[in-house]
């Protein structure tokens, strides 16, 4: 649980900021000649639906995050769920209410800067350092237009929409998502244990030694007899061998290695001419059985009225070094315990383990897909463009398939850890994308490639901002000892490289297409 929340406050440190640096950069291209209120009136109608648009998507995403059967990845998302709305809200109260304040000193300072005493007399720059820290009076009356913004509208914008750019992003968009889908194929499902300890720790070289040496066995699984049964029963027995040589044959089972105590009692009492049959005879000398197979005394459950209630066996499993394998013994076990006509259950410590291998592709799929409609029905709702709305959908599939290809060629699998990380893709990967699409269908500019330079000019470096921010936040964590933190960073990298990579180059191209 610490973890969990170590992981989940470290990755806000960056992403709590983004919708602040929309917000700042909508600000200052307001004019200081304005009242307070129309400058937030202008910021807010600029940025406040794009904002609400991020942060509902991300809510969604993470509220679908508890649909998942895994307990860990059902409280990270409640726990950010409930920190992105916090950051919402304050981001359009509190933070909104400071740029206000701030917007005050603007007008005091722009006041006492711009009426010189003599007409040849100029402001000392201590006392514009002192009044707008970071910025000059532009012809005394707007903010300076940040360089960043500069280069996005006058030399990267028009780049970007040039013909030959526009076919080089083609081609590097469809070299994308061929590998992408190469490594989605490669990538390996399971968690393995030994990621569960820091690499300092002693489990680690157990790990290694066991399945460096002793691969071929893996854990003796329990067989457990969950009801009461008529043991002295000669059908009974024979309904319960059946089942048991069902598991003998298992191809993952080694049957010269089972255990069982029925077996060995009904030896025991053909060796004393006892007939196993009769009730009586059967029950009194399980006492005596017990004692000299003291062994058998923990595989019985008998009470003080002589009546077992429950007992199991144990079969050896092997050939299950690989995540596959464990699935699959542990699915085939599940079925043939269900398909028997004697009630059982099988059970080993390292089930809650194999129990990801099959449950984690299901979980994943089943989140990406309602989530990616939760966007699109949000976006739709709030973007006012069908086909833009689209867009942002498709974006949102492109970074998961490429967030779950590169995965594997960065040796992280897909477990109830990183599943958590792709319901995260999925919130942040919207927001790169809606609010760039969001500005382009907002634009008045009558040309396209106008309406993409006019988006990259207002929200480029805001996007690059939350990106560069976000990879800063969770940059730490690459040096951490634990499997988790590392995996959180790897999959946090990749999904702001490629978030970036989509609002800022990809979707202003493609949306120019249509």
């Amino acid at each position: 649980m610490l973890k969990s929340m170590k992981t989940l406050f470290l990755s806000l440190t960056g992403v709590g900021v983004d919708d602040m640096f929309i917000m700042i950069s909508a600000w200052q291209k307001t004019s200081l000649t304005d009242s307070i209120s129309e400058r937030m009136s202008d910021v807010y109608s600029k940025v406040a639906v794009s904002i609400t648009i991020t942060t509902v998507t991300n809510v969604l995403a993470f509220y679908t995050g508890i649909m998942t059967s895994f307990k860990s990845a059902q409280y990270f998302c409640i726990y950010t769920v409930t920190t992105l709305l916090f950051c919402y809200f304050y981001s359009i109260t509190c933070f909104g209410a400071c740029m206000a304040l701030d917007g005050k000193r603007e007008v005091v300072c722009l006041c006492w800067l711009k009426k010189p005493e003599t007409p040849n007399q100029k402001c000392s720059s201590l006392k514009k350092s002192c009044c707008l820290p970071g910025n000059s009076l532009q012809d005394e009356y707007k903010a300076d237009i940040h360089p960043m913004n500069l280069f996005f509208r006058d030399y990267f914008g028009p780049f970007l929409t040039s013909t030959k750019s526009k076919i080089f992003v083609v081609l590097l968009y469809v070299s994308y998502i061929i590998t992408s889908l190469y490594g989605c194929f490669r990538v390996q499902e399971g968690l393995d244990l030994r990621n569960l300890a820091s690499d300092d720790s002693y489990i680690t070289p157990y790990f290694n030694v066991e399945g460096e040496h002793f691969y071929t066995y893996g854990p003796r699984v329990m067989v457990i007899i969950t009801e009461v049964l008529d043991y002295w029963d000669k059908d009974a027995r024979q309904k319960l061998e059946k089942c048991l040589a069902d598991f003998e044959n298992n191809e993952y089972v080694d049957e010269n290695l089972t255990e069982f105590w029925l077996r060995e009692y009904v030896k025991y009492m053909e060796n004393l001419r006892q007939d196993i049959n009769d009730k009586t005879a059967f029950l009194s000398n399980i006492p005596t059985f017990l004692m000299e197979f003291p062994l058998f005394s923990y595989d019985i459950n008998i009470t003080s009225s002589q009546e077992i209630i429950c007992s199991r066996a144990f079969v050896q499993t092997m050939g299950i070094s690989s995540s596959t394998s464990k699935k699959l013994m542990l699915l085939q076990f599940q079925d043939m315990a269900e398909k028997c006509e004697v009630p059982l259950m099988v059970y080993n410590s390292a089930f809650i383990y194999f129990d990801q291998f099959s449950a984690i592709v299901e979980n994943t799929v089943r989140n990406v897909i309602v989530t990616s409609a939760a966007m699109f029905i949000v976006s739709l709702l709030l973007i006012p463009h069908p086909l833009c709305s689209s867009w942002v959908t498709f974006a949102i599939a492109s970074m998961i398939v490429g967030v779950t290809g590169f995965m594997a060629f960065w040796n992280v699998n897909l477990d109830s850890i990183s599943m958590i990380n792709l319901v995260i893709c999925i919130g942040f990967s919207f927001d790169f994308s809606a609010h760039i699409s969001y500005a382009f269908v907002s634009s008045s500019e009558p040309l396209v490639n106008r309406k993409a330079i006019e988006a990259l000019y207002l929200l480029g470096y805001p996007v690059l901002q939350s990106a560069v921010s976000t990879i800063i936040g969770v940059c730490v964590l690459s040096a951490a000892k634990a499997y988790i933190f590392r995996t959180f960073f790897k999959i946090m990298f990749l999904v702001m490289v490629f978030g970036a990579a989509h609002g800022l180059i990809f979707i202003p191209v493609f949306l120019t297409f249509f």
